[in-house]
C-alpha cells in the first residue's frame, strides 16, 4: 500500500457524475475522497455526532453550510461542526476533488 492514499483512487468523473471512495477507515476517523464532475454535487446532509472537514484539493466547489454559501478554490479547508447541514457542488467546467474527514466516528 502506498503512503499516498489518493494514488490509486479513481477520481475522473464525467460531467454530472460524483465519484467517492473511502481512503481511511479506523476506529477514530473516516476519510473519503469525492470527485465532482461539472454540475455534480454532494447533497446537503448532517452528522449529529461527528465533525466533518472538507479539504478542497483540486478545482473549485461551492460549499453550503447551514445558511452560508462560499466558493472555495483549491487549496481550501472548510470546518463543518457537529449538526451543521453541509454539502458541495461543482459549478465549474472542470473536475473538483475534495476529501472529507469525519471524526469521531458516530
Amino acid at each position: 500500500m502506498a503512503l499516498d492514499l489518493l494514488a490509486d483512487a479513481d477520481l475522473d468523473p464525467a460531467p454530472g457524475e460524483l465519484l467517492d471512495t473511502e481512503l481511511a477507515v479506523t476506529d477514530d476517523v473516516l476519510v473519503k475522497a469525492f470527485a465532482l464532475g461539472p454540475g455534480a454535487s454532494i447533497d446537503p446532509h448532517e452528522h449529529a455526532d461527528a465533525t466533518n472537514v472538507f479539504h478542497v484539493l483540486t478545482g473549485t466547489v461551492t460549499v453550503t453550510r447551514d445558511d452560508e454559501e462560499a466558493t472555495i478554490t483549491a487549496p481550501g479547508v472548510v470546518l463543518n461542526e457537529r449538526g451543521q447541514v453541509h454539502g458541495a457542488r461543482n459549478e465549474s467546467d472542470g473536475r473538483a476533488v475534495l476529501t472529507a474527514s469525519l471524526c469521531p466516528l458516530p
